[in-house]
């Protein structure tokens, strides 16, 4: 395999980023029925680019962007022992190249920088029926810590 690349985003990258968010949130209504249906956007990428507390990394093949990911600097709660973390999101591979460790090699990107930056914590947030994703988070050292759960309430 060619080799893969992992750089820090750049506005050029707007395009392939802005479709790579339509990749996540159609991959995420699988798993969220609550999801507005379109348009929807999860993130303000040219801002995220430019924020000094967020990290946006792609990986690269031949010159063309193939994943994502991004690590944010997030205060903790006040009653754990670490003040900061990093929030790590828009995990993002083309299915194309998707099982060529590329996610793998974003996150191992996204950790350095968040230690490069004083953080020594890394969290995300995963749905519970994405056993995929599960499965990849863990192999790179993710563990399984709370359980998210939710309710609709009000008018049926």
């Amino acid at each position: 395999m060619t080799e893969i690349n992992i750089r820090p985003a750049t506005t050029s990258d707007l395009p392939t980023l802005l479709r790579f968010e339509q990749g996540v949130i159609n991959a995420e209504r699988a798993f969220d029925n609550l999801i507005k249906p379109d348009p929807v956007y999860y993130y303000d990428i040219e801002e995220m680019i430019r924020a000094s507390h967020i990290e946006i990394l792609v990986a690269e093949i031949d010159e063309e962007v193939v994943g994502s990911g991004y690590a944010r600097i997030e205060p903790a709660r006040h009653f754990l022992k670490h003040p900061l973390h990093a929030y790590l999101g828009f995990m993002y591979v083309d299915p194309a190249y998707r099982g060529k460790g590329i996610n793998s090699k974003i996150i191992e990107g996204l950790k350095k920088w968040a230690v490069s930056q004083g953080i020594s914590e890394l969290r995300l947030d995963v749905y519970d029926g994405n056993l995929p994703a599960i499965k990849a988070y863990e192999k790179v050292g993710f563990t399984q810590q709370l359980i998210n759960m939710h309710m609709e309430i009000g008018e049926d």
